[in-house]
């Protein structure tokens, strides 16, 4: 274990390690990528821009991947109670702009697979997918670097 620890150390391959994290952070493991990124960029606060959008991709990859996989569920899983139905009906009402709010905690990841299981559009969800990613990534570190560079307490 202490070798593919020392294999994604991010002061040695940095945005390859960020790409890795924020792809395995947007599927529905338990990952989050913000503390990567911000310490890559306390790092290298040169490479701003990169990391923001190497995070953004990584995130929006891992997205579209959760998104296939709720397409490929559809057979799997029924919605059975009114909660869900009423959630289904908004998410289709909705369509690919709900994709918006995948950067959200807890709620994100699902409803990217939820997005994929209701056979919304690929691309469009991808689209809006990595929208709201950008923003929150580029929010988020602007604010630890900038507007808070000793910490929020």
């Amino acid at each position: 274990m202490q070798h593919l620890l020392d294999i994604l150390a991010l002061p040695q391959v940095g945005l390859s390690t960020l790409f890795a994290v924020a792809f395995v952070s947007a599927t529905l493991l338990p990952l989050g990528s913000e503390p990567a990124l911000f310490a890559l960029l306390k790092l290298n606060p040169d490479i701003f821009w990169a990391a923001v959008w190497v995070a953004t991709a990584g995130n929006t990859l891992g997205g579209a991947l959760t998104w296939a996989m709720g397409w490929g569920s559809k057979k799997l899983l029924k919605a059975d109670n009114s909660t869900e139905h009423r959630a289904l009906r908004w998410l289709q009402r909705l369509g690919p702009k709900a994709c918006l709010l995948s950067w959200l905690p807890v709620v994100g990841d699902p409803l990217c697979a939820v997005a994929g299981w209701l056979k919304l559009p690929f691309w469009p969800c991808v689209f809006y997918m990595a929208v709201g990613k950008f923003l929150r990534y580029w929010t988020m570190t602007v604010a630890l670097l900038w507007v808070f560079p000793g910490g929020i307490a």
